[in-house]
């Protein structure tokens, strides 16, 4: 059964929490450009719907990222699940965008070398924005040739005068007309979809740390309710008592509650449930590495006989009599 990666660290150098923070500022390093986008309109540059929508949505999702980002360090359960489904779905979003502004590139590449060039611009999203900005595809004289023509000129100083004069060019009836096909099979398109794919691999893999932090700060706050005790269950899915978004919870009421409570249910085998490793350990190992502290929080609630009872198991308690004290005791107790 195919099992959702779960990276322990970022690149193997740094935590989960750095990497997340470090993920999160390039985000919002790429979602200033819609500002900036949003402003070019001042300039009088014409966007298309597609274009427009994209710049509209990049401000939207900065202001929605510089809410949740703080959280990462206070490890607030929900602003975290919320943070990695936000980032899923940006990444589909933009992984839309991208295929549509790729197609449209291609498609310009395609027409740039092909002698089949008609009077309008690209068909496609942001096609106009393109043509006009790579300036190949639209020139303003349509030539096939210059041919310099120099003749001497006229006065005391020797020189020479040069005039151009254009071939006009014409369409060649045997080239092929501009086609997606055409535009990825051609020379500059092979660097381009190298770039893509690799960005795209790299996106994949933030995802998932974004997502293995988001789980890990449930599982900690689920390990800190004393009242819970994580058991595997047969279908690798969590009791509903360890869902923190309960509705007998704290944190399950309000808004905030329903929201968390949605945010769990799709994945929740991911998000709360316990699956073992390959090795068969549970991949609950993070707690005996957080230096045992949950337990001793949970350990301090105890008094009376359970507290004795557990230093006597541990070794901790008082030193045991001797014979001699008890048999004292016993003496002046009569």
């Amino acid at each position: 059964m195919f099992r959702i990666p779960r990276p322990r660290s970022f690149l193997y150098l740094m935590s989960l929490r750095t990497g997340t923070e470090l993920i999160t500022l390039s985000l919002l390093l790429n979602k200033v450009s819609g500002i900036y986008g949003l402003l070019a309109l001042l300039t009088g540059l014409q966007l298309s719907p597609l274009q427009l929508s994209m710049y509209l949505y990049s401000v939207g999702a900065l202001i929605l990222t510089a809410l949740l980002a703080p959280h990462i360090r206070r490890q607030s359960p929900l602003q975290c699940l919320a943070l990695a489904w936000f980032y899923i779905l940006d990444s589909i979003v933009n992984a839309a965008y991208t295929a549509a502004f790729s197609l449209t590139w291609f498609l310009v590449l395609s027409r740039a070398h092909s002698d089949a060039r008609g009077g309008s611009g690209v068909p496609s999203a942001g096609g106009p924005t393109m043509d006009e900005a790579a300036g190949f595809t639209s020139p303003e004289f349509n030539v096939s040739g210059v041919h310099v023509v120099a003749q001497p000129a006229a006065g005391l100083t020797a020189g020479q005068d040069a005039v151009a004069v254009a071939a006009p060019g014409g369409s060649n009836p045997t080239a092929a007309a501009p086609s997606l096909g055409h535009g990825v099979l051609m020379p500059e398109s092979a660097s381009s979809i190298a770039i893509i794919t690799s960005l795209w691999l790299m996106r994949a893999y933030f995802t998932l740390v974004v997502m293995a932090y988001a789980r890990s700060v449930l599982r900690v706050h689920m390990h800190s309710m004393s009242h819970v005790h994580l058991s595997p269950q047969p279908n690798g899915a969590a009791p509903d008592s360890a869902n923190p978004f309960a509705a007998h919870t704290p944190d399950g009421q309000g808004w905030q509650g329903k929201l968390g409570r949605i945010l769990v249910r799709i994945g929740r085998s991911y998000w709360l449930g316990l699956e073992e490793d390959v090795d068969g350990s549970d991949d609950d190992g993070w707690a005996a590495g957080m230096g045992g502290r949950f337990e001793k929080n949970r350990e301090r609630g105890l008094g009376g006989a359970a507290e004795r009872e557990r230093r006597r198991r541990s070794g901790t308690g008082p030193p045991v009599p001797a014979p001699a004290e008890v048999q004292r005791a016993v003496v002046e107790g009569r």
